[in-house]
């Protein structure tokens, strides 16, 4: 799926009132602790409830992964969802870190038995688990098939670090009122792994055939048809698809490059970018099942007059969106970005909208023969430009320089909408390293 989107001020908002109830969640722990700090080591203390903290991420992270729809509701779109999800992850893997680091041994808290033995032990368990897990997250160059089969562990990593707090000796009782918190804490947790980790067939998906794929510049489209219940969508959002056949059994989002009709038809457009889009590229064809699951996301709720950027397949969404833009829409430009005209998917139909339709209009940027696209071209292609929101979908390093040039154009970053969808992202980990690369030659050249 092309990292792209649209930031409202509804997505604002409960992103807001997700992180809240994230900070609420991870404090309330703290509102005990006058009570059971009395006469007791509060560095070993603290360090027990970094323990605390580290199992209530995991379980909100987990229940996020669900996907279930007051998610959105709660922590926005899925975008914003997802990136809390991950960094609740690295979180956790800190503060149990810091937990396992500082000594949480307390004296006189009760005799250690086989069953304190055994949390003692499963709580090691997890903590090394989860650091190999976290490792393999943030290091994107493992392929994503690998990376998704190994995170179906950390739930029961969660599982293990449940049973190491409800059993070990703590200063406090499973039945008071902070051990009953952290036992819905735990069984929030472990419903939402449950379902996470339930058969397909158990979970609610879409059923459908591929009626045709068909090679649009540098990609496919693949047209399909649904064989029961259709999944319903807006313009603009996104889905998760699993193929049948050649090991491509991994649900994955793509974004549908197709307005919503009454048969329900859906059509996405893949881009071989990656280890598993690359796959799929090669193995679809006419009559193979698949399944939906969705659809998410917000895209396209801005109003008044637009303009839309897309670089390659980021192309998908705003194909959606000009089929579906009414006649007495406000005007929008779309600046498709390509090499050249061969590589641009969808181009003949965005042409034919625009021919059909008088407040769209389509500027192709090639750059093979323009240079790359830089926020400096903008007002020269469309004349109200400050009055303007700004929508793109496109790759992130373009996203990145937009963002920062496009103020001097007069484009306030609260008209500057994108939606930062990544199911994996490292932690900056690849940008440190092109900086002391660049530091190196510099150096070299010097």
């Amino acid at each position: 799926m092309a990292n792209c989107g649209l930031g409202t001020r509804w997505k604002q908002d409960r992103e807001k009132i997700g992180l809240l109830l994230v900070v609420v969640a991870l404090a309330l722990p703290f509102a005990w602790w006058p009570q059971i700090a009395q006469g007791r080591d509060g560095l070993a203390l603290f360090s027990q409830y970094l323990g605390l903290d580290a199992l209530i991420a995991m379980a909100i992270s987990h229940l996020i992964a669900t996907r279930w729809p007051g998610v959105e509701m709660v922590f926005g779109p899925m975008d914003q969802s997802y990136r809390l999800h991950k960094w609740l992850g690295i979180g956790a893997m800190v503060a149990i870190l810091l937990h396992d680091t500082i000594d949480a041994d307390m004296k006189g808290l009760g005799q250690e038995t086989m069953l304190v033995d055994l949390a003692e032990t499963l709580g090691e368990v997890s903590l090394y688990g989860l650091l190999m897990l976290v490792v393999i997250t943030v290091a994107t160059f493992i392929p994503y098939h690998l990376w998704k089969w190994t995170h179906r562990f950390i739930g029961i990593f969660f599982l293990f670090g449940a049973f190491h707090y409800l059993f070990i000796l703590k200063p406090f009782k499973n039945g008071d009122p902070l051990g009953l918190y952290m036992w819905a804490v735990c069984i929030v947790g472990t419903v939402a792994y449950a379902w996470t980790s339930a058969p397909r067939g158990m979970r609610p998906r879409k059923s459908y055939e591929i009626a045709a794929v068909t090679q649009e510049g540098d990609a496919i489209a693949v047209d399909m048809k649904t064989t029961g219940r259709p999944l319903r969508h807006r313009a603009g959002q996104f889905a998760f698809f699993r193929f049948s056949g050649a090991g491509l059994n991994e649900p994955h989002p793509f974004t549908i490059s197709s307005a919503p009709v009454d048969d329900g038809a859906l059509r996405i457009t893949v881009a071989p970018l990656g280890d598993l889009t690359n796959r799929v590229s090669r193995s679809l064809a006419a009559g193979q099942a698949l399944q939906a699951g969705g659809p998410y996301g917000h895209f396209g709720r801005a109003k008044g007059a637009q303009v839309w950027i897309a670089a390659g397949v980021g192309v998908t969404p705003f194909v959606a969106l000009a089929q579906a833009l009414f006649a007495d829409a406000a005007p929008v430009t779309l600046v498709y970005c390509v090499r050249d005209k061969a590589n641009a998917p969808h181009l003949a139909e965005l042409e034919a909208l625009a021919e059909a339709k008088s407040n769209l209009t389509l500027v192709l940027w090639q750059s093979a023969e323009r240079g790359r696209f830089t926020a400096a071209a903008l007002p020269d292609l469309v004349d109200d430009l400050a009055t303007r929101k700004v929508l793109f979908c496109g790759p992130v390093a373009m996203r990145r320089a937009l963002s920062r040039d496009l103020p001097k154009q007069g484009v306030s970053q609260r008209n500057f909408h994108y939606e930062a969808f990544e199911i994996r992202t490292g932690i900056g980990i690849r940008r440190l390293a092109e900086w002391l690369w660049q530091r190196h030659q510099a150096r070299s050249a010097s």
